[in-house]
């Protein structure tokens, strides 16, 4: 007897799925390379294999066990602390004593590579063509930050929300954004859309519509509420700082005000940039709305790519690893991919360029200048607003609307 493959395995879909564990692995050794013997010589800066879980391991007394907010200190909203407590918990239990920070990036990993794979499968029960299909599971933003933190969850949150909303389930969509802003604050922006997709995307009674804007209102505050209450009741200062960090902080070297700032072109203190920032987006997403409203009204949901794109580039910070926030929307909802292209080559450019700068700093070698980061956040910007005006203007990709206009 010779030996034969499976004749029952859809090896097209076998395939998708050994890229998607190559791509994962593929981010594991890229932030992994330099574990043996610690970060030395600024390498976690040249080679890009910083990342912010291994800092978190002693910083935030994850090896301790301490339960974030209650016993120590978190930056993060409330839902992220719990992964990251049940990470380290997992790492502890898995490896006792010998448990190291790299232990403990090695299962963050696994649980972003698993948090990828279930897009993927949603993806493919979604029935999303093979170019886009191919285009997640040979992410390069999973590549670069599958290791780098914890953003993986509110993304795959706010993929559920928008496939919930194409299926025209908009109350649970809403709970799914809800839990989404308990990981990160960025999954609130879908609220308002699939709240007006409520009231605008069809022609039931109004008086229906209202009840199903007022269910998908308390489901998305009761999610957010069911996560958040009790931590902010035991623990109101620790639960509160990473609202206070962000009101306060300066920004990042790449984001739009810092790229103007360090060219000289405009500067602005702390409290001016919230409040130009808040003033340009809120501007930005009626205009979104108002020149979208016509073409998308039975889907408005699909704004939300424009609306996510246009808040990062107006937003104070721009680290690297929100790239990840925005490209799975892309695959979604981008008409065209040759913007989305665009967007990932200016994504991977102004990662290293950051952290080459720091490098720089650390007097290490590649290192470069907050002009090189204006160039290569200029071509990632560029490419977003490419994709704001597409994703306004064109029709979104068939796949997408198709059930949500049987």
């Amino acid at each position: 007897m010779g030996w034969a493959l499976p004749r029952d395995v859809n090896w097209r879909i076998a395939a998708l799925w050994l890229a998607l564990a190559a791509t994962c692995s593929a981010g594991w050794l890229f932030k992994g390379h330099c574990v043996p013997g610690g970060w030395t010589q600024a390498e976690q800066y040249t080679t890009g294999c910083y990342n912010d879980v291994m800092p978190f391991w002693h910083g935030r007394q994850v090896a301790e066990g301490k339960i974030p907010y209650l016993q120590t200190r978190m930056e993060y909203p409330v839902l992220t602390g719990a992964q990251i407590w049940l990470e380290g918990s997992a790492t502890r239990l898995l490896f006792g004593k010998r448990a190291r920070d790299w232990h403990f990036l090695g299962v963050v990993v696994i649980a972003n590579s698993l948090l990828a794979a279930l897009v993927l499968k949603w993806f493919l029960a979604a029935g999303m063509d093979a170019r886009r299909l191919w285009g997640w599971a040979l992410a390069p933003p999973l590549i670069l930050y599958v290791g780098h933190n914890w953003d993986m969850a509110a993304t795959t949150l706010a993929v559920g929300a928008l496939l919930l909303a194409r299926d025209g389930r908009l109350v649970p969509a809403a709970a799914a954004a809800g839990l989404g802003t308990a990981a990160k604050l960025f999954p609130v922006l879908a609220l308002p859309l699939i709240g007006l997709s409520a009231l605008f995307g069809d022609a039931r009674p109004w008086r229906q519509r209202l009840l199903r804007a007022a269910a998908l209102s308390a489901a998305a505050i009761g999610a957010w509420a069911l996560v958040n209450v009790p931590v902010a009741l035991l623990a109101p200062e620790n639960w509160s700082e990473f609202y206070r960090f962000s009101q306060e902080r300066q920004g990042t070297v790449a984001a739009t005000w810092d790229v103007l700032a360090n060219m000289g072109w405009w500067f602005t203190w702390i409290d001016e940039r919230n409040r130009y920032a808040a003033i340009a987006f809120v501007v930005g997403f009626a205009l979104i709305v108002g020149l979208g409203w016509r073409k998308h009204h039975a889907h408005l949901w699909v704004l939300f790519t424009p609306v996510l794109a246009w808040f990062m580039l107006t937003n104070k910070v721009y680290s690297p690893q929100f790239d990840l926030w925005l490209y799975p929307l892309l695959l979604m909802t981008a008409p065209r991919l040759w913007p989305v292209a665009l967007f990932v080559l200016g994504g991977v450019a102004a990662f290293f360029a950051e952290f080459w700068w720091f490098a720089g700093i650390e007097h290490a070698w590649p290192a470069t200048t907050t002009t090189h980061i204006a160039i290569a956040a200029g071509v990632r910007a560029a490419a977003m607003l490419w994709i704001i005006g597409e994703c306004v203007l064109r029709d979104p990709p068939a796949w997408l609307v198709r059930r949500a206009q049987v």
